[in-house]
């Protein structure tokens, strides 16, 4: 039997941990239209060659958070959600700073590298929500963190691409104030989740990354469903990645618009994951959530593919963004199968797949983009990685069949 969370404050909690999740992503979306001329202006180069150094800069964040995110998750699981999370804040704060003044390309790289020391933000809200969460709310719980995502998407971009007016490095330096409004924030009223009772000592062996993902072998009943979040994670990188340069490119938007088409995705991620999968979830439950969120996945990267005009893009968010009701049904799966006392080391690998994914995604996504935009590309394609994310989502959804008619999962529906 896995213990539940303690019932105290489970409210009040979930509302902090939201907040704090929202001020950070806000400070993300706020510098993600203004990525591609920064980088432009840096190398001096267009944007089928920004592309690729977007691709090599996601992969400097996700090395350093393959290696690190294993350790900071069984810090937490020792010390407490709360001072690591903490850390995370401060070291994303630095990360703005130094690439608002940034005077080279390899300064992008050296803010990248701090940011993905620190940055367990969202692996240490996962354990937090778990903690403080029944077994039975927990998928609809960890909606939450795409809600902080999707509300996080509508301020920041916007906002960004407004703020793009007054130059392209103005966003970062925004976005420094914001992760430091929400390091204060989280020091003087974010409370601690996890009861000392329910934490470990800290281990080595158990907190370097390869050991960490060979850890998740003790639960061979989820492994099928990891390594269909594997391949979800894959997959958005085709969005995470190249929405930007692609809209650019193909329908020759600029930062505002790029900001405000963000921001119509956000609120369609946070009215799915923050209100959706509280109905969704509960009546088709968890297995049958996983499927249908999983098939809208895969027909939104089919449909931007094949978009031809501006509106499309923004016709086709409301599809592509009910594909979110997939994530937090895997994730709440996983987590009733794992101890209270191991959420922190298994929500650790579980970012540290994600930051596997990181190393390789982006560089496929950027990297078949620019391939399909060059000058010398045999076929004019800007959407080949959305056909391709499409093309993995559903491979993904055969892999979660599979995990699910062949494993014995606790208190699944």
């Amino acid at each position: 039997m896995i213990p539940s969370a303690p019932s105290t404050k489970r409210g009040p909690a979930l509302v902090f941990i939201f907040i704090t999740l929202l001020i950070d992503v806000t400070g993300l979306g706020i510098i993600i239209p203004v990525v591609p001329k920064l980088l432009e202006q840096l190398i001096g180069g267009n944007l089928s060659q920004a592309a690729s150094y977007g691709g090599l800069l996601t992969f400097a964040y996700a090395a350093m958070q393959f290696v690190f995110s294993p350790v900071l998750g069984g810090l937490s699981d020792r010390y407490g959600r709360r001072p690591v999370l903490l850390f995370s804040l401060f070291g994303f704060g630095l990360d703005y700073i130094l690439t608002g003044f940034a005077p080279t390309i390899e300064w992008l790289f050296l803010g990248r590298l701090l940011a993905g020391v620190t940055g367990a933000s969202f692996t240490t809200a996962s354990a937090y929500i778990a903690d403080v969460s029944p077994p039975e709310k927990r998928a609809q719980n960890f909606g939450l963190v795409g809600a902080a995502f999707g509300v996080g998407f509508i301020l920041g971009p916007a906002l960004g691409g407004t703020l793009a007016t007054y130059g392209a490095r103005t966003p970062f330096f925004v976005a420094a104030g914001l992760t430091f409004v929400n390091f204060l924030y989280g020091f003087f009223i974010l409370p601690e989740s996890l009861a000392p009772e329910h934490r470990r000592p800290f281990d080595w062996k158990r907190a370097n990354p390869v050991g960490s993902l060979m850890r998740l072998g003790r639960y061979p009943v989820i492994l099928g469903l990891v390594a269909s979040l594997v391949l979800i994670y894959i997959a958005g990188f085709s969005v995470q990645g190249t929405w930007t340069f692609y809209t650019m490119e193909k329908f020759k938007w600029n930062e505002e618009t790029v900001g405000w088409s963000l921001a119509m995705i956000g609120l369609c991620f946070a009215i799915v994951q923050g209100g959706l999968t509280r109905i969704i979830i509960p009546k088709l439950g968890q297995q049958r959530s996983v499927y249908v969120g999983l098939m809208f996945s895969a027909l939104g990267f089919a449909l931007f593919a094949a978009a031809t005009q501006s509106w499309m893009m923004f016709a086709f968010m409301g599809v592509y963004a009910l594909g979110g009701i997939a994530g937090p049904s895997i994730q709440g799966i996983i987590s009733t199968q794992v101890p209270a006392n191991e959420q922190g080391e298994v929500q650790g690998a579980l970012t540290s797949l994600a930051s596997t994914t990181s190393i390789f995604g982006p560089l496929i996504m950027t990297n078949l983009f620019s391939y399909f935009t060059a000058a010398n590309a045999p076929v004019y394609f800007p959407g080949a990685p959305y056909v391709l994310s499409a093309v993995l989502t559903v491979i993904s959804a055969a892999l979660a069949w599979r995990g699910f008619h062949r494993s014995k999962l606790v208190g699944v529906k």
